[in-house]
C-alpha cells in the first residue's frame, strides 16, 4: 500500500538524539542532557493543587472548541497587565500544545502551494507541518548580523524571487535565543500588512528574557495570528497545551477546523492552566537559573574554542558554530555523547543547508549539570 507524500516529512533529529541519549542513560552510563528544549522542572505547584482540585470536582469531558473562558479571560488579562494589549477572550484559541495552534493557523491562513518564509535556522516542525499540509516554506538565510532574524530587508530581498504569502517570524527563537527589537517587529508587521503577508508570530518563550522584554506582535498588527504555549516559560511541556490569538477574520475558520481536527484541548490541563499565572515568583526562579546556566556557557564555549555563536537573549538555547573542529554536526554529536555523555543537538535539524557546522545547546536543566558539560566540551575539544 501506499504511504503519502506528506507522511515523508524528516524526522525531528533532536528526538532521535534524545533517544540515542536514553539508550546510553538505559546501559548505567551517565548522561547530561543538553538537546532536548524542555525545563528540567515539573509544572509550579499551584499548577498541580489546581488540576488535582479539578480532578475531584469537574466532569473533565469535552470542553468548548475554543477552550474553558476562565482559561480565556485569563490569558487576556495576561496580555493587558504585561504588553498593555487589549485582546477579546473570544479571540484567543486553547489548543493542544502550541504544535495544535500551529497546524489550525496554517490551515485557516494559508492555500496548498502558498508559500511561507521563515528565518534559516529555524525549529525544523514548523517546515515539515508546512510541506505536510502542502505548503512551501521559503528559507531566508540568517545570520548574525541580522542577529538571526528575518528583517524587512531579507523579507523583500526573497519576495525578489518569487510571491511570499506568509512569515513565520519567533522571538526568542529556537535555535538561537535571538529577539526582535519591539521597533523591528513593528517594522516587519507593517511590512506584512502592506504587502499581504500573513504573520505567524511564534511567542513560546516569552517569558524567557535576560535584557529586553520580547513585544508581542499583537501591539503592532491587527492581522498577525500569535501562538504561545504553556510549555516553555510556565514549565509544562507534558500538558500539551497552548493558544493562539486570532485576528477577526480567522476566528469562525479556526473554530471550525478545531472542532474537527481536535474537538478541544485536555480539560484537565486547562483547569489546572488557569493557576499559571500565580506562580511568577517560581517561574521567575526558573528564568534566574537559565540565566546562570547561559552565562557558565557563555564563558566556556570561547575557552573550548568556540568563538562564533549567538547572543542567547532569550530562551534556553545557544547556537554554536563548530566548523573549526567539523564539518560534520551529526557525526560531532554522536562522538560527543559515546565518549562524554554530554547529549546536544546537530544543527542540521535547524538549517540543512549550513547547520553541517552548528550545534544546539540547550541549557534547561540543572545549573550542576550544565557546568559539568562545559567541562567535559572543553575537555573533548582540548
Amino acid at each position: 500500500m501506499k504511504i503519502a507524500k506528506r507522511g515523508r516529512i524528516p524526522g525531528f533529529i533532536v528526538m532521535d538524539v534524545m533517544r540515542a541519549a536514553n539508550e546510553r542513560a538505559a546501559t548505567g552510563a551517565d548522561v547530561l542532557h543538553l538537546e532536548i528544549g524542555q525545563p528540567s522542572t515539573g509544572a509550579p505547584s499551584k499548577v498541580l493543587e489546581a488540576a488535582k482540585r479539578a480532578i475531584d470536582s469537574e466532569l473533565l469531558g469535552y470542553t468548548d472548541a475554543f477552550g474553558i473562558l476562565p482559561l480565556r479571560e485569563r490569558l487576556a488579562e495576561h496580555y493587558r497587565a504585561r504588553y498593555g494589549v487589549s485582546v477579546d477572550p473570544a479571540r484567543i484559541v486553547v489548543t493542544p500544545g502550541s504544535s495544535g495552534g500551529f497546524i489550525l493557523s496554517f490551515l485557516a491562513a494559508f492555500e496548498p502551494g502558498d508559500r511561507v518564509a521563515l528565518a534559516a535556522p529555524g525549529y525544523p516542525a514548523y517546515r515539515n507541518i508546512l510541506v505536510a499540509l502542502g505548503l512551501e516554506p521559503v528559507e531566508i538565510p540568517t545570520g548574525p548580523d541580522s542577529a538571526y532574524q528575518p528583517t524587512v530587508p531579507l523579507l523583500r530581498e526573497m519576495q525578489e524571487k518569487g510571491r511570499i504569502d506568509g512569515l513565520i517570524l519567533a522571538s526568542p527563537a529556537n535555535p538561537t535565543g535571538s529577539i526582535v527589537s519591539s521597533e523591528g517587529l513593528a517594522e516587519i508587521s507593517r511590512y506584512c500588512d502592506e504587502q499581504g503577508i500573513r504573520l505567524i508570530s511564534d511567542e513560546i518563550y516569552h517569558g524567557i528574557e535576560f535584557e529586553a522584554r520580547a513585544a508581542t506582535a499583537l501591539a503592532s498588527s491587527a492581522s498577525a495570528v500569535v501562538v504561545n504555549s504553556f510549555s516553555k516559560y510556565f514549565s509544562m511541556t507534558g500538558w500539551r497545551l497552548g493558544w493562539l490569538v486570532l485576528p477577526e477574520d480567522m476566528v469562525r475558520p479556526v473554530e471550525c477546523l478545531g472542532q474537527n481536527l481536535f474537538i478541544s484541548a485536555s480539560a484537565l490541563s486547562q483547569h489546572a492552566a488557569v493557576a499559571a499565572f500565580d506562580c511568577t515568583e517560581e517561574l521567575d526562579a526558573l528564568v534566574a537559573n537559565y540565566r546562570r546556566n547561559r552565562d557558565i556557557l557563555l564563558e566556556a564555549l570561547p575557552k573550548a574554542g568556540i568563538t562564533e555563536f549567538s547572543r542567547a537573549d532569550g530562551a534556553f538555547y545557544i547556537y554554536a558554530d563548530v566548523g573549526r573542529f567539523t564539518n560534520d554536526s551529526a557525526e560531532f554529536c554522536r562522538r560527543l555523547l559515546a565518549e562524554t555523555g554530554v547529549a546536544l543537538t546537530p544543527g542540521m535539524d535547524f538549517d540543512p543547508a549550513r547547520g553541517n557546522r552548528f550545534v544546539r545547546l540547550s541549557y534547561a536543566g540543572a545549573t550542576e549539570d550544565v557546568a559539568k558539560a562545559a567541562e567535559r566540551i572543553g575537555d573533548f575539544l582540548s
